[in-house]
């Protein structure tokens, strides 16, 4: 039998219920769950052309009054985070899928790996760390369009609920896991971090993957994770924070810190105590603490971004790189603007490009600095009794 779907309350909520109406008035064709994904332009011009630039709108708006890490945090902001979270996921996606592919995360390079071959051992580590085995019944949270949630699946043969708050990335994984032959071995949930529409002590496992960053608050996420999880299980996360370099008062720092807010969608950045004190309130055993981002490797993570073509090692490499990096960023960026002019692509594509190339060199150029890691790699245990 397929996996259980989440609770008809989470279903019928009507603040699900409007989510789902713009996501399929925004999207138009390329929502539909059972079609072919089409190429990144088709994409684009299928989106609606009136409502396209009033969710851009909606997303710009809130970063007005944008504050940096150190000051108080703008209340607004964080409590409209879910929303925010999930207007920046409906402008990117489409993004993400064609600079990226399907799994949205950074990871380590090994040297002669490839960059599919690195992102696919990432995930097999995180896996392997949170003790996932055949027949368990894992959540994922915060799966995007499923990437990893269907590489998992097929490295241990468990069963993955992927958990998300946003139709549109759960409508294209369902997809894919189609596509893959995964849709009786996993499925997709439409629910909030902070209110997990999931039974309580049902998990045999859950990690996430870069994701729960997004979260307004890291204690209400991980209460979720903990209790939705059996008891003496695991949770194992990579999680997005600031290091001790992070200097508040250097206007440096300042500026890129704003800069990985707006476009990655972040309506605060936490840091290693945030993270570590959140888990230990909820009642989680910590085991492991690594940032994986400091190390000798010779290929940095934030190579894709910069645009270093001699750390790639295949010809699919040069192909993503010559998306990610700055020149391939600038590329898409005037390919939307010249799209968009001549009416081929609805107005605001080429403003979502441009806030998504400014999250981008901000995350490099904060990697360079290490101010910042999306590498935070715990693992957690909830108390057996």
């Amino acid at each position: 039998m397929p996996p259980t779907r989440g609770t008809t309350a989470a279903a019928t909520n009507p603040a699900n219920t409007k989510d789902l109406e713009r996501s399929k008035l925004l999207h138009g064709s390329t929502w539909n769950e059972t079609q072919h994904q089409g190429s990144f332009i088709s994409k684009l011009t299928s989106k609606n052309r009136k409502y396209n630039p009033e969710v851009v709108t909606q997303y710009m708006e809130n970063w007005k009054a944008n504050t940096s890490p150190g000051e108080e945090a703008d209340k607004k902001v964080v409590e409209n985070g879910t929303s925010i979270t999930n207007l920046y996921f409906e402008l990117s996606t489409d993004f993400y899928e064609y600079a990226w592919g399907t799994s949205f995360h950074f990871c380590r390079f090994h040297y002669g790996e490839s960059m599919s071959q690195a992102l696919a051992r990432y995930e097999h580590y995180i896996a392997a760390r949170a003790g996932i085995n055949a027949g368990d019944r894992v959540l994922d949270i915060g799966c995007g369009v499923g990437g990893p949630a269907r590489e998992i699946a097929h490295f241990t043969r468990a069963t993955i609920i992927g958990l998300n708050n946003n139709d549109y990335q759960i409508s294209r994984a369902r997809r894919y896991a189609v596509a893959h032959g995964l849709q009786n071995k996993q499925d997709f949930v439409k629910g909030d971090f902070t209110d997990m529409p999931l039974e309580s002590n049902t998990f045999d496992a859950c990690y996430s993957i870069e994701s729960t960053c997004h979260a307004s608050t890291l204690k209400g996420v991980y209460a979720e994770a903990f209790r939705v999880l059996k008891p003496g299980s695991v949770f194992a996360c990579y999680e997005w924070i600031l290091t001790d370099k992070y200097d508040p008062t250097n206007p440096e720092h300042q500026k890129i810190a704003k800069g990985i807010k707006l476009g990655c969608g972040l309506v605060t950045l936490f840091t290693r105590k945030d993270c570590l004190d959140a888990l230990e309130s909820v009642g989680f055993e910590i085991e492991e603490v690594e940032d994986l981002a400091v190390n000798d490797d010779p290929t940095p993570w934030y190579y894709p971004l910069s645009g270093e073509l001699r750390y790639a090692r295949t010809s699919r490499d040069y192909i993503t790189i010559l998306r990610t990096s700055t020149y391939g960023r600038m590329v898409t960026n005037t390919m939307c603007a010249a799209l968009e002019k001549i009416g081929l692509i609805p107005s605001g594509s080429t403003q979502v490009a441009k806030f998504l190339d400014v999250g981008a060199t901000a995350l490099a150029d904060s990697g360079k600095l290490g101010i910042y890691t999306p590498m935070f790699f715990f693992v957690a245990r909830k108390p057996s009794n």
